[in-house]
C-alpha cells in the first residue's frame, strides 16, 4: 500500500500537476443526493430536506478514502428554492472540502416542474507531507509540512422533475480553476459534466413501485456511468426499499433501507469489480430527514414526509 499512496503522491504533486482521474466524489446514493452534483436539482420536494451521507472506501487498506456530506434544500416560493452542502474528502495526506450555495428558479411546464439552478462554492485543497512515508527524501514536489490552496468554483443545471419520470443535466467547476498549494504545487480542476434520468414504474399492487435510474459523467478526460434500481414498499408515509447498483468496468452494489416518520435511513456495499477484492469494498451510510415548512402561510408547522421519485 505505501507503494499505491506514493504512487498517488507524485501523480498529484508533481508541479504543474493535472488530475487525470474522476474529481468529484461518485457516491452510491446518487439518486438521493442529486443536489451535489446539480444546483437545479434544490427544492424538488415540497419539504425542507436534510441529509448526511459518509463514504468509508477500499476498505481495509491504509489511509483509504473517507468521505462525508452534509446538505440541505427547501422551496421558499413555488418559483424559487436554495441549498448549501459541505464535503470534506480525505485520501492519506490529501484533503479536499467543499463549501457551496445553491439557488434554483422553478416553472411549471407540460405537466411537471422545470428548475434552472446556479452555484457558487469554495474549493480547499489541502496536501500533508508529514504523512507521506516515501523512500525518495530531498524532491522539492513533495511538502516537507502542510501546503493548502483555495478557489471559488461555480456551476449551473437544469432538471425536469414528473410524477412519472425525471432528467437532468449539469456542468461543475464551470471556471476550471487552478488550486495552487503552497511555492511548488498546483491541482488544475476539470469542468465536468453529468446527465441523470429515473422512472417510476407503479404495479399492480400500488403499494409496491420499481425505480430504475442512472448517471453518467464526463470531465473532458474520462467517463463513469452509475446504473441502480430498486423495489420499494409504500405504506402511508412509511416506506422501505432495496435495491442493485452498478458501474461498468468499476463495482457493484447493494443497498437496503427505509423511511420512518420523515426520517430515511440506508446503508450500502459497493464491490470493486477491478480485482482488489470483494470484503475490501466502500461501506455508505445515508441519513435524511423531511419536514413541512411552508413559509408563505402562518400557523404551525405540520411533519410530514412525501418522497417525489
Amino acid at each position: 500500500m505505501k507503494g499505491y499512496i506514493f504512487i498517488l503522491v507524485l501523480f498529484f504533486c508533481c508541479r504543474s500537476v493535472m488530475v487525470r482521474g474522476q474529481y468529484d466524489v461518485a457516491f452510491t446514493h446518487f439518486w438521493m443526493m442529486e443536489p451535489q452534483f446539480n444546483p437545479a436539482a434544490v427544492g424538488v420536494t415540497p419539504n425542507l430536506r436534510v441529509i448526511g451521507c459518509y463514504s468509508n472506501q477500499m476498505t481495509g487498506y491504509t489511509d483509504n478514502p473517507k468521505t462525508m456530506f452534509v446538505g440541505a434544500d427547501l422551496p421558499f416560493h413555488r418559483h424559487h428554492a436554495a441549498g448549501i452542502y459541505f464535503l470534506n474528502d480525505e485520501l492519506g495526506a490529501f484533503t479536499h472540502k467543499r463549501v457551496a450555495l445553491e439557488y434554483a428558479m422553478r416553472f411549471k411546464a407540460l405537466g411537471g416542474t422545470l428548475s434552472f439552478g446556479f452555484q457558487g462554492e469554495i474549493i480547499s485543497e489541502a496536501i500533508n507531507g508529514g504523512k507521506m512515508d516515501v523512500e525518495i527524501t530531498g524532491d522539492d514536489a513533495i511538502p516537507s509540512g502542510t501546503v493548502n490552496g483555495t478557489k471559488l468554483d461555480g456551476a449551473a443545471g437544469i432538471y425536469y422533475s414528473h410524477k412519472l419520470f425525471y432528467v437532468g443535466v449539469s456542468s461543475l467547476h464551470l471556471t476550471a480553476p487552478t488550486v495552487t498549494l503552497g511555492d511548488k504545487n498546483q491541482i488544475d480542476i476539470k469542468r465536468s459534466y453529468y446527465l441523470t434520468a429515473g422512472y417510476n414504474i407503479v404495479l399492480k399492487n400500488p403499494l409496491y413501485s420499481i425505480h430504475p435510474c442512472a448517471r453518467w459523467m464526463y470531465d473532458g478526460i474520462s467517463d463513469r456511468a452509475d446504473l441502480a434500481v430498486r423495489m420499494q414498499y409504500t405504506n402511508g408515509t412509511q416506506r422501505m426499499f432495496a435495491g442493485v447498483g452498478y458501474s461498468p468496468s468499476n463495482s457493484a452494489s447493494l443497498f437496503v433501507g427505509g423511511m420512518w416518520h420523515g426520517v430515511m435511513l440506508s446503508y450500502s456495499y459497493e464491490a470493486y469489480t477491478g480485482g482488489i477484492g470483494l470484503g475490501n469494498g466502500a461501506h455508505e451510510l445515508t441519513l435524511s430527514y423531511e419536514m413541512n415548512i411552508n413559509l408563505e402561510k402562518k400557523g404551525k408547522n405540520r411533519h410530514q414526509s412525501v418522497r417525489l421519485l
